[in-house]
């Protein structure tokens, strides 16, 4: 059995009664679980490290453009020669397209010759247009005026060249089938135009293959899984100013008003919470039924630019933003059947929210407090982006080894070459994969361990207040939040590396189990039986409840840490035991109010995810460079950065109410069930003998 606590969080009377010593959170506090906090800041070091490299190897424009047959990377303006404005990627020998595209070829689209242009080239309606490599060698005209002149300087050629062009060798190739701006790759419509094929064929080029195939060609590369992950990366880079708007101070602002209303009005915003949270599940789910296009005309489209509005490429992007659509109607049903459900508890609700708003009028410091971690992870955020899209982007351009016939001029050579004419792409090593995997977990253990941080200094206020009587006393701190975070930073971050590395571990497992759970998906033809998708489902079931566990005790355990100053085990100890003890007169006070709490984060999130949207769904972000692929990773993006945000500036209430509840049963247990610290505040809001029978009593 655990003695009584009193030495370290109260007030305690001495032998003979007649003084008290000791103080309010004061204890001889020393240093705890220092191995942990060593750790990690090691980790730390090591994820500069990984950080650095990302920088040094990584170029996000990969993300985005193609690369030509030189393994420039389009609209890089470093690149020989310079391709700022070049961004399209265009296949100029279509019968190579042509040959990537059947079954059983060996020919690899990316080994076909490739170029950078300003816009997709189309066939004339009087002659033969044609696309001519990038000019040097004897081809002296600028790159600005080979861009005037429409990639063509055919005329300028020599009878050597203009031969080897006729049998598709270059340097100049005929534009004999439309294309169209497909996520920055000319995509090929399997529709020539007959005149230009006519010039092409009384010229005396070579056969030219119409088929079906060299549309299906360039698409499947568009839309290969690779290519996809790519683009939503690049959604990210592209749509930063919405992060920062819907995902930052959106946020932050709304936070705060919610914590302002329920300092004044208490007892409506439970309803409103409930209420708005309803409204604001429904509207997220109708923006996903807009792009969808399941409503109206207004869903997401693969074609960048103006194109004929007859001319429809289809994207993986469409069928995601389908597939989350459906799952939000099935959440959006059960959430609104679930809040009618609480309906009638949360009268409850309001007389719990009632203790936390005494102490935000008391702690008045507590509601600019979580400006601080936000600030912290606002920093974190940015820096930790950055480094993800270089990460992302880190592979190395190496040519590719083929063996197929892929000759063309060398203008620079003046010949034909077929001698490393393969094409280039871009090599991601396995240790890029594990690089990325850790700087995930760096973020999610980071934010675990700040947000931690933040919950143990609003412990340790509300715990000074509480055990102050709720007066102003000189024992309490002048300003309780300061004091609370010297203590936290002088003797228990090790504590607090521990418990989020802890929930950040479980996380990991669970999402290495879905992973390989894909994979194996992936590589076998059968379905999976019966035992093993209930072997599965147990046990993602079974991790979930241990990570949601987790997380409960570790929140009590903050709470004890901050009271106590003892380790991280220890206090997790202390805390279980206390709950276990009291888990009547908690449980049916805390339930409800974490509910409303977290529908009231909940609502924050699905704001900012639903200005993500009407952001998105602005003429910056549909078209020209700045078009995103789609705006499901931006929204779901700025979701949990507004769940983040409102995660610190609830802890306030949310901590608030724990602390509280703890202390009192503390208190109670510590003298035969009459709580001797209780605040008049506290008492005043429980002075309902049904209410005070909750807390102390339970049900008989």
């Amino acid at each position: 059995m655990r003695g009584p606590l009193g030495p370290v969080i109260g007030r305690y009377p001495s032998s003979d009664g007649s003084t008290q010593v000791g103080g309010i959170i004061r204890h001889n506090r020393k240093c705890r679980d220092v191995a942990f906090l060593v750790f990690f800041i090691a980790f730390w070091v090591a994820m500069i490290v990984n950080s650095s490299f990302g920088f040094n190897r990584g170029n996000p424009l990969r993300l985005t453009f193609g690369l030509d047959y030189k393994g420039n990377v389009c609209g890089d303006k470093h690149a020989n020669p310079g391709l700022r404005q070049l961004k399209l990627r265009y296949w100029m020998n279509p019968n190579q397209v042509y040959q990537s595209g059947l079954k059983d070829s060996q020919f690899n689209l990316a080994n076909a010759r490739s170029i950078c242009l300003l816009d997709c080239p189309t066939p004339s309606d009087d002659s033969l247009n044609w696309v001519c490599d990038y000019p040097e060698g004897d081809i002296r005209i600028s790159t600005e005026d080979w861009i005037d002149r429409y990639y063509d300087y055919f005329e300028f050629l020599t009878p050597e060249m203009r031969n080897t062009s006729l049998q598709l060798q270059g340097p100049c190739y005929p534009v004999i089938f439309p294309s169209v701006n497909v996520y920055w790759s000319c995509q090929f419509i399997a529709r020539s135009s007959n005149m230009s094929l006519r010039h092409w064929q009384q010229m005396g080029g070579v056969k030219i293959n119409e088929d079906i195939v060299i549309d299906r060609s360039i698409h499947r590369s568009i839309n290969a899984r690779s290519s996809v992950l790519k683009r939503y990366m690049a959604d990210i880079g592209k749509s930063w100013p919405v992060l920062i708007v819907c995902g930052g101070f959106l946020p932050l602002f709304l936070s705060v008003v919610w914590l302002l209303l329920i300092r004044h009005f208490v007892a409506a915003m439970p309803w409103i919470t409930v209420a708005l949270f309803n409204i604001l599940i429904i509207s997220v789910t109708m923006f996903y039924y807009l792009k969808a296009g399941w409503i109206g005309n207004d869903a997401i489209s693969s074609i960048i630019g103006e194109h004929d509005p007859y001319t429809h490429v289809y994207g993986r992007e469409l069928d995601h933003i389908r597939a989350v659509a459906v799952l939000m109607t099935f959440i959006m049903v059960v959430s609104i059947l679930a809040s009618i459900a609480i309906i009638r508890r949360i009268i409850l609700a309001t007389s719990v929210l009632k203790v936390a708003a005494k102490v935000i009028g008391e702690v008045q410091a507590l509601i600019i407090f979580p400006v601080i971690p936000y600030a912290i992870l606002a920093v974190f955020y940015m820096f930790w982006l950055s480094a993800a899209l270089h990460l992302f982007s880190s592979g190395q351009v190496v040519q590719n080894n083929c063996d197929s016939n892929c000759c063309s001029y060398n203008l620079a050579l003046k010949k034909v070459n077929c001698d490393q004419c393969c094409g280039y792409s871009v090599h991601y090593t396995p240790h890029i994969a594990v690089a990325v995997f850790f700087h995930l977990f760096g973020c999610y253990w980071a934010t675990q361990f700040i947000i931690a941080c933040s919950a143990t200094v609003i412990a340790g206020s509300v715990a000074s207040y509480y055990w102050a009587r709720g007066e102003t006393s000189p024992e309490v701190p002048f300003l309780p939040v300061f004091s609370s975070m010297k203590r936290l930073i002088r003797y228990s971050l090790g504590s607090i590396a521990l418990g989020s590395l802890v929930v950040s571990f479980v996380e990991s497992i669970r999402f290495i189990l879905e992973s390989v759970r894909r994979k194996l998906k992936a590589v076998t033809s059968t379905p999976n039986g019966f035992f093993g998708k209930a072997t599965f489902h147990s046990s993602q079931f079974l991790l979930r409840c241990i990570e949601w566990t987790l997380k409960s005790v570790n929140r009590n355990a903050y709470i004890m840490i901050a009271i106590t100053g003892k380790s991280f085990c220890r206090a997790s100890a202390i805390a279980t035991e206390l709950i276990f003890s009291n888990i009547l007169r908690i449980g049916r006070v805390n339930v409800i109010g974490d509910v409303i709490l977290s529908l009231g984060k909940l609502c924050v999130s699905l704001s900012s995810a639903l200005f993500a949207f009407l952001m998105l769904d602005t003429h910056k972000y549909r078209s020209a460079d700045n078009k995103i692929s789609s705006p499901l990773l931006p929204v779901l993006v700025c979701w949990g950065l507004g769940y983040v945000v409102a995660t610190l500036f609830f802890a306030v209430v949310e901590m608030s109410i724990d602390t509280i509840i703890l202390s009192f049963c503390q208190d109670s247990e510590e003298h035969q069930g009459t709580a001797q610290y209780a605040p008049p505040l506290l008492i005043e809001t429980l002075n309902d003998q049904n209410e005070m029978q909750r807390l102390t009593q339970g049900p008989n």
